[in-house]
C-alpha cells in the first residue's frame, strides 16, 4: 500500500512551456529597455521563435543575431539570469489542485525537482504549492552533480520522511531521466504524459521507463488505489 507519494515539478503539477513563455516575456521587456528600437513583441517573437524550433541551447544568442542586437557572453549570462530569476506568470491548474489537495487527505506529499534553485523556488511561490507538501527537496541544495538520475535526492526525501521505497510512489514526466533512480530504489513510478509537455524523448536505459502511465493527473487517485 503506498502511504508516500512525491512528485516531479515541471510538466508533471504544470505545464512547463507557460514557465517558459513567462521567463522570455520578463527578457524581452529587460532587453527592450537597453534596445530602444525593438518591441517588446518583436523580441519576445524572435525568442519564442527559436525556441519552439528545439533551439534550446543557443536560444539567445540566435535570436539576438536575427534581430541585429550586439551580444557577447557577458550579454548572454545577463539575460540568463533574468530568465531565471524572473518572477514567474503561471497558475495551477485546477485540476492539479483539485488532486493535490483530494491525495493530501490520505497520503504524505512531498516534491523533488531539479533545477537552478532561484527559479524552482519561485515557481514553487507561483504556483502556491508548498502547502500540500510535507517536504520538498529541491536537488540544486545538494548538488548538482546530484540531479536526477543521481538517487541522492530521493535517498534523501526518503530519509527524512523515514519512508520506504515499497510503500512510495514517484510521479513525473521525463522518461529520459526521471525515474532511473526510483525505478532502481524500488518506488512505484507514474509518468504523466501531459498534452504540451516539453521533454518527449525516451532513454534507451531499461531503468529508464515509468511502470504506470497516465494522460491526465485526475486519473492519478484511482491508480494509487491499485499499487
Amino acid at each position: 500500500m503506498i502511504t508516500v507519494v512525491v512528485f516531479d515539478l515541471d510538466d508533471t503539477l504544470y505545464d512547463e512551456i507557460e514557465y517558459c513563455r513567462s521567463g522570455f516575456t520578463a527578457v524581452a521587456k529587460h532587453l527592450a529597455d537597453t534596445q530602444r528600437k525593438l518591441s517588446v513583441e518583436r523580441i519576445f517573437t524572435a525568442f519564442w521563435q527559436q525556441f519552439t524550433s528545439d533551439n534550446r541551447t543557443k536560444t539567445f544568442n540566435t535570436a539576438l543575431e536575427q534581430l541585429g542586437v550586439t551580444h557577447d557572453v557577458k550579454i548572454i549570462q545577463q539575460l540568463v539570469q533574468v530568465y531565471r530569476n524572473h518572477d514567474p506568470q503561471i497558475t495551477l491548474p485546477q485540476d492539479s489542485q483539485d488532486v493535490l489537495s483530494q491525495l493530501q487527505k490520505k497520503y504524505t506529499l512531498a516534491l523533488l525537482t531539479d533545477g537552478f534553485l532561484p527559479a524552482q523556488q519561485l515557481k514553487v511561490g507561483a504556483l502556491g504549492i508548498e502547502k500540500y507538501f510535507k517536504l520538498i527537496v529541491y536537488n540544486e541544495e545538494l548538488g548538482r552533480q546530484f540531479w536526477k538520475p543521481s538517487p541522492v535526492g530521493f535517498e534523501r526525501l526518503l530519509a527524512q520522511l523515514d519512508a520506504r521505497p515499497k510503500t512510495s510512489a514517484y510521479i513525473a514526466d521525463n522518461a529520459e531521466k526521471d525515474f532511473i533512480a526510483p525505478n532502481k530504489l524500488g518506488l512505484a513510478t507514474i509518468q504523466i504524459i501531459r498534452p504540451a509537455r516539453i521533454h518527449t524523448s525516451c532513454s534507451t536505459d531499461p531503468d529508464a521507463a515509468a511502470v504506470h502511465k497516465i494522460d491526465r493527473i485526475d486519473k492519478l487517485p484511482e491508480l494509487l488505489t491499485t499499487l
